[in-house]
């Protein structure tokens, strides 16, 4: 009876209608690939290195893909540690900075991260991980509503609806990250859209049709800044970030060395021109120099390649290079008269500009008269500190100027937020793009750390040296634990005076010496923290042994940790007063 009928199996394969078997119609079954993986391809698409980040449960389907390791992940402490480390690999590389984080707070906790690198555009592409789509806006678990949080502080946002979006969204999300004027993009990816799954099929065009980046200059623009530049007397340049986001480095070089025009800089602009540059005047603004100050004030024509005119450098707009005629270059057309009133306003690429500049044979101008005076402001007041023979407290500007010699000044050179961080602007010999990395615009405390790591990652043959204050520190260093994991050769410089030092120094100008709460009455064991997490420390708590402590830790091979005690009462000068004109500054020795 059982062998009159057939198995349920051999009816289902007998209705099946087969086609002879070929290699070319394996290859035409759609291949089905879930979200999380199809993130991870489109990551490899844009040669993406590394991905920083920290896991929780809306983003368990993607760290379920990245367990296979097609991509490097590095688990920080803190998302914002992650974001900062993003920035610092940005900074260095050029290259977007990728972050992966959950929902709710993991996503929150990366706003800082997310508006610093928007302040001082930088590059980034976060993943911030999203309720399943069905619980979005229902008040689910760890549910926030990033988009709205993150529409002021990024260049543009998405939120995954369909799986099928996936490869285009982050193409489109790297594209406008790392182009015109660079800056975060922020791509929210609900849980459900790394697992549901769909074919391979997919358009990863980009298309941004509200969104064209203008680089090349028009020929009249560059004939008007010669004609300029040819009836000047006085002419300055003033360097900012765009010289060395768009790598314009020798570039300018060979236009300076051409012209024999004197540079000054912003705090992004350090290293535009190599520190020992004669015509290097230094930074300019609050804590700049007085030859940079002064050749502001004194210039006939200011050529602005690149800043933004911020208000620590210009804090009285009225008076800024109130005697030049103005030319600003900038990728950002926003940027054009937004500060200063230009008479030459060129939208375009630093590095294009001063490309078609040196194409020019055959023009010059005489101006020997200015490169004296310019030169007589350096020697007048160069950048120094007084050296009062203090046998208790280390010179922090001695510390970091020794380490500029032990490193050449080649050292990527990271900071926190603070008075070191203008120390190291003011004594630290810049030589080239992408070595200092620092929050300027936002002025993140707890960057440098988190920041030094990223740098690294970007260059793992460099010597990385960070430098932060005692409150700075304690904000980030939990990401200390991958110094060990990693054995990562970065120096950690804590610049240490027991005190919130620009706080404390604007209450000591300000208001009348009243410190609240800006000094710590108890600190930790700075040197018993940094040994928990297994990584080498030296005490510099006198000036006797600040130098040979420092030759120690940088011939030491691996990640060494330095605390020199400075004086609570060291201040940072010189200063221009907010509000003042740029040469109206105050403390000059």
């Amino acid at each position: 009876m059982e062998g009159n009928f057939m198995s349920k199996q051999e009816k289902i394969i007998d209705a099946i209608e087969f086609e002879p078997y070929t290699p070319e119609a394996e290859l035409e079954t759609p291949l089905l690939k879930s979200g999380s993986e199809l993130l991870i391809d489109a990551f490899l698409e844009e040669n993406v290195e590394y991905i920083f980040g920290y896991p929780g449960g809306a983003v368990l389907p993607l760290y379920d893909s990245f367990y296979e390791g097609r991509i490097p992940h590095i688990l920080y402490r803190h998302e914002q540690g992650a974001v900062h480390a993003a920035e610092g690999y940005a900074r260095v590389s050029g290259k977007p900075g990728v972050v992966v984080v959950t929902s709710g707070p993991g996503a929150t906790n990366t706003l800082t991260g997310i508006a610093d690198a928007y302040s001082d555009s930088l590059p980034l592409v976060v993943i911030t991980g999203q309720v399943a789509t069905p619980g979005i806006g229902k008040d689910a678990f760890q549910e926030a509503d990033l988009l709205s949080m993150t529409t002021p502080i990024t260049k543009h946002n998405y939120q995954i609806n369909d799986v099928k979006e996936i490869p285009r969204i982050v193409k489109e999300a790297f594209y406008v990250a790392n182009s015109g004027r660079k800056g975060p993009v922020v791509i929210d990816f609900p849980k459900d859209m790394g697992i549901l799954a769909t074919d391979t099929t997919h358009d990863a065009t980009v298309h941004t049709p509200g969104y064209q980046v203008n680089e090349e200059p028009t020929i009249d623009e560059i004939q008007k800044l010669r004609d300029y530049l040819k009836s000047s007397h006085k002419p300055l340049i003033l360097a900012g970030a765009g010289v060395n986001f768009s790598r314009a480095n020798d570039a300018l070089l060979k236009f300076v060395d051409r012209h024999q025009i004197p540079v000054a800089t912003t705090l992004h602009g350090l290293g535009a021109l190599p520190y020992e540059h004669p015509l290097f005047l230094g930074m300019g603004g609050m804590h700049g120099s007085y030859a940079s100050n002064m050749a502001i004030t004194e210039c006939d024509l200011l050529i602005n390649f690149g800043s933004r005119f911020d208000d620590r450098l210009a804090s009285k707009p009225d008076e800024f290079a109130k005697n030049a005629k103005i030319i600003h270059v900038d990728i950002d057309p926003s940027e054009i008269n937004k500060i200063i009133e230009t008479d030459l306003g060129i939208v375009a690429d630093v590095k294009l500009v001063l490309e078609q500049l040196l194409k020019f044979e055959g023009f010059s101008f005489k101006h020997q008269s200015w490169l004296e005076e310019v030169a007589s402001f350096k020697r007048k007041h160069p950048f120094k500190y007084s050296n009062d023979n203090d046998e208790t407290f280390s010179k922090p500007q001695r510390a970091i100027e020794y380490i500029g010699e032990l490193t050449n000044g080649e050292a990527l050179v990271s900071t926190d937020v603070g008075q070191h961080q203008m120390w190291v602007a003011q004594f630290y010999p810049f030589r080239s793009h992408g070595q200092l990395i620092t929050s300027g615009g936002l002025g993140t405390m707890g960057f440098g750390i988190p920041s030094a790591i990223g740098a690294q990652f970007a260059e793992p043959d460099s010597t990385v040296v960070t430098f932060v204050g005692d409150g700075g520190f304690q904000m980030t260093n939990q990401e200390l634990a991958l110094l060990k994991e990693y054995q990562l050769n970065i120096k950690v410089v804590l610049i240490n005076n027991g005190t919130l030092g620009m706080v404390k120094q604007w209450q000591d100008k300000f208001f009348s010496q009243r410190f609240s709460h800006s000094v710590f009455n108890d600190q930790p064991d700075f040197i018993k923290l940094v040994e928990a997490y297994g990584v080498k420390t030296y005490l510099v708590d006198t000036p006797s042994v600040l130098e040979s402590k420092l030759e120690e830790a940088f011939n030491y091979e691996g990640p060494a940790f330095i605390e020199v005690r400075i004086s609570p009462t060291e201040p940072v000068l010189p200063m221009v007063p907010s509000g003042k004109a740029n040469h109206e500054m105050e403390g000059l020795l």
